[in-house]
C-alpha cells in the first residue's frame, strides 16, 4: 500500500506538478524596446569580501536607460561601504537603527526605496555578480509580456564537494515547492520569487503598501511575490547572467542556510512539521527502502524501483544545469534526508529560543 501510494505521488509530481523538474525557464540576453530609469538597491551587512566585484558588475551594466546603484550599508563592522568604492552612479546610505518588527534586510531595502526615484526598482543581494547584459534582460522581460515583477534563481556556487552534493538539490527542492510554470501562470495562485534578483515596478510595490507591508517577513522574496501576484503577472526563472559568489565550503554552512528559515516556512507549526517529515519520508525514502528490503519477486520491489527511477530522472535536468555528473541523482534520497534533518534542527533551535543567526543577527521574537 505504501509503495503504491509513493508511486502515485511521483506520477503526479512528474506529470502534473508544473513540470518543475525541467529546471526551466531561463532568461536569455535581450534588449528592451524601451528603457525606463532603474534604481538598483543593494542591502549589505558585513559583505566586505564580496561587495567590490558586486558593485563593479552593477555599475558596468550595458543599459540604454538611466540607472544608479544605492548601497544600504546595514551597520557593517568590516568596512563594507569603503570596499564598495566611489562612482557617480553609486550612492551609499548608512543604515538607520532597525525598528522593532522589521527584518534587517527589509529595513535596509525600505531605506533604499525611500531614497530612490526611478519607476523600476531592482533588489539584489550583496553577494551576486551580474553580466553586463543582465539589467537590460530583466527589463525586457518585465516589459514584454508585461509583468509587475521579475525574479530569478541566480546560479549558486557549486565548487566544493558539499556544494556539489547539496546545492543542486537546494535549487531542485525550491522548484518543487514553487513550480516556476505555476508561478508564471496568472491563473494559478502559486506565487514565489528568488530574492537574489527582483525587478519590480514602483507602482506594484506601492499597490501592496510598500516594503512596510511585509516588514516582518523572513522569507521576504516569496512573501513579496504572494503580495504582488494578485495585482498582476509575475515571472520566476533561472538566470544565466547572475552568479552568487558566496561560498558554502562546509556541510555546516549549508545546514545553517536551510535551518535559518525552514521552520519559518512551516509557520512554526509542530503539526505541519510532523506532517512534512512524514510526507518527505514517503516521497524520498520509501522507494529505496522497498528496493533494498524486498526480493524482486515482491510487487513492492518493482513499485519502489519505478518510483525511485522517476525521482532520480526528475533530478537530472538540475544536475545538468549545474554541470554535475548524473550519478549524483542516485544520492537524492540521502540528500533529502539531510534536508529533513536540517528542517528538524530549525524547529529545535526555535524551541530552544535560539532561532537562527545570519550576519551576527539572531532571528527571534523581534524578527532580526
Amino acid at each position: 500500500m505504501i509503495a503504491l501510494l509513493a508511486f502515485l505521488i511521483w506520477l503526479y509530481l512528474f506529470l502534473l506538478h508544473g513540470q518543475f523538474w525541467r529546471s526551466t525557464p531561463e532568461l536569455h540576453p535581450a534588449v528592451p524596446l524601451r528603457s525606463p530609469d532603474v534604481d538598483i538597491i543593494v542591502p549589505a551587512r558585513d559583505e566586505a569580501e564580496t561587495i567590490a566585484p558586486v558593485i563593479a558588475s552593477l555599475l558596468a551594466q550595458d543599459y540604454a536607460g538611466n540607472f544608479r546603484v544605492i548601497l544600504v550599508d546595514d551597520n557593517s563592522t568590516d568596512g563594507t561601504a569603503a570596499k564598495a568604492g566611489t562612482n557617480p552612479r553609486l550612492t551609499i546610505l548608512t543604515g538607520q537603527p532597525r525598528p522593532s518588527g522589521w527584518s534587517g534586510k527589509l529595513w535596509a531595502l525600505s531605506q533604499g526605496v525611500a531614497a530612490s526615484t526611478a519607476p523600476l526598482l531592482l533588489f539584489t543581494d550583496a553577494d551576486i555578480t551580474h553580466d553586463p547584459r543582465h539589467l537590460a534582460t530583466l527589463v525586457s522581460r518585465l516589459e514584454a509580456p508585461r509583468a509587475e515583477m521579475v525574479s530569478e534563481m541566480v546560479r549558486l556556487n557549486c565548487a566544493s564537494w558539499p556544494e556539489r552534493l547539496l546545492i543542486p538539490a537546494f535549487v531542485y527542492f525550491f522548484q518543487m515547492l514553487y513550480p516556476f510554470a505555476q508561478v508564471n501562470d496568472p491563473a494559478s495562485k502559486t506565487a514565489g520569487a528568488a530574492g537574489g534578483t527582483v525587478l519590480i515596478r514602483r507602482t506594484a510595490l506601492a499597490a501592496i503598501g510598500g516594503i512596510e507591508a511585509i516588514r516582518g517577513a523572513l522569507i521576504d522574496d516569496c512573501t513579496l511575490a504572494k503580495a504582488v501576484k494578485p495585482h498582476g503577472p509575475i515571472y520566476l526563472g533561472h538566470s544565466g547572467l547572475a552568479t552568487s559568489i558566496r561560498p558554502y565550503p562546509h556541510v555546516r554552512d549549508i545546514w545553517d542556510m536551510i535551518a535559518r528559515t525552514a521552520f519559518t516556512q512551516l509557520t512554526y507549526s509542530w503539526a505541519l512539521l510532523a506532517a512534512t517529515i512524514l510526507g518527505l519520508a514517503l516521497v524520498w525514502l520509501a522507494a529505496p527502502l522497498y528496493v533494498f528490503a524486498l526480493h524482486p519477486s515482491r510487487p513492492g520491489f518493482w513499485l519502489g524501483l519505478a518510483t525511485w527511477c522517476l525521482s532520480t530522472a526528475s533530478f537530472l535536468p538540475t544536475l545538468r544545469r549545474y554541470r554535475q555528473p548524473w550519478a549524483l541523482a542516485l544520492t537524492l534520497p540521502l540528500v533529502a534526508l539531510f534536508y529533513m534533518a536540517a528542517t528538524i534542527g530549525s524547529a529545535v533551535n526555535h524551541a530552544r529560543g535560539q532561532g537562527a543567526k545570519w550576519k551576527s543577527r539572531a532571528y527571534g521574537a523581534d524578527i532580526g
